[in-house]
């Protein structure tokens, strides 16, 4: 442990070994100066001081050292009240500074920096409140929507008994549809927990990234197709990472259904993989609307969605990029995205086995 210092003990010592000596100094100094005007003043009470000067001095000494030892042994205490009452301000919400004396400067410097630590850390507490709030209310907003449609589609079936065959199978698939939305959402909450309190273990092998990228595009060519879009892939040969192949399937099939949801009808979806020093990156780039700079930097927050996606009830409950995250850093890597010039670009950066 580092010693602390104490400047304001030192400060008190070293003033007072100046002023004793020279206090003494200066009454030594006088005498002579007293003894000759003693000399030669005429009268009774010039010459009883004159012949009690050394008594003076003495009285002198004994007053004027007690007085400083007292004022120098009281210094402390009013040190320690000034400490005392400035440690009661620490917790003020409040941006005044402490201020004490001259040898507590140190001091005060550490006080200061506890005080805004907790000012920051208070404000911290209560931007993370607010952030859960809004969590709360987008998680009741998306499970609400397909839920109140369940009720809805149930309800109809439940007082019209004797609704058409036809009618009643085409409630029971929308019923159905909506009912599975449900549980991938919730599905999808409980596995941002499942990550967040690490209770989620890897299982890794050799995992060729090529293949994996080709399967994942693969199963997801339906989707990629109803709106026209298509997806290249591009890798280079025995490109291998050692991870959980569920796992990052996870992450590319989330990116690739983000770049299909968010992409402009008829464009082509990019996927490449390469090898840089030890690790793999890999790219999706899409053509499509670009993201704004203040909504990009949120965008692997747990349920960001961008606006019209928010207000539609197609897709999950934006958990999916956070969810990419999570497994990303699970294996070591990173995942960054960039917008401009409607272009969407996710990379993710991954070690490379040895």
């Amino acid at each position: 442990m580092k010693k602390q210092s104490f400047p304001a003990r030192e400060k008190l010592r070293i003033r007072l070994l100046a002023i004793v000596p020279a206090y003494t100094a200066a009454g030594l100094a006088v005498m002579p100066l007293l003894e000759y005007i003693l000399s030669r003043s005429a009268g009774r009470i010039s010459e009883w001081l004159y012949l009690r000067l050394d008594v003076l001095y003495f009285f002198y000494l004994v007053i004027g050292l007690s007085v400083i030892f007292y004022h120098y042994w009281r210094k402390p205490w009013d040190y320690l009240d000034e400490v005392i009452n400035a440690a009661q301000t620490v917790y003020e919400q409040n941006n005044a500074a402490i201020e004490l004396s001259e040898p507590l400067r140190e001091v005060e410097k550490q006080m200061n920096q506890i005080k805004m630590s907790i000012l920051l850390s208070n404000q911290a507490v209560k931007e993370a409140e607010d952030r859960k709030n809004e969590l709360v209310m987008y998680l009741a907003h998306d499970i609400r929507t397909p839920l109140t449609a369940v009720i809805g589609y149930l309800s109809l079936l439940d007082e019209a008994p004797d609704m058409p065959a036809e009618q009643k199978v085409k409630y029971v698939g929308i019923a159905l549809e909506k009912s599975e939305r449900l549980e991938m959402l919730i599905n999808e909450l409980f596995e941002i927990t499942r990550y967040h309190t690490a209770a989620v273990q890897l299982k890794k092998m050799q995992v060729d990234l090529y293949a994996l990228l080709s399967q994942v595009t693969d199963e997801l060519y339906p989707a990629l197709s109803a709106r026209g879009n298509t997806a290249r892939v591009s890798a280079g040969d025995g490109l291998v990472v050692t991870g959980d192949p569920e796992k990052l399937a996870r992450v590319f099939n989330n990116l690739l259904k983000n770049a299909a949801a968010y992409s402009y009808p008829d464009t082509e979806i990019s996927i490449s993989a390469e090898k840089k020093g030890r690790n793999a990156i890999v790219v999706f780039r899409n053509h499509g609307q670009t993201i704004p700079e203040d909504k990009l930097v949120h965008i692997f927050e747990k349920f960001s969605r961008l606006d019209e996606a928010r207000l539609s009830d197609t897709g999950g409950a934006g958990l999916g990029l956070s969810i990419a995250k999570e497994i990303i850093s699970l294996h070591g890597g990173e995942i960054t995205a960039q917008s401009n010039g409607e272009t969407v670009t996710f990379t993710i950066t991954l070690p490379v086995s040895d």
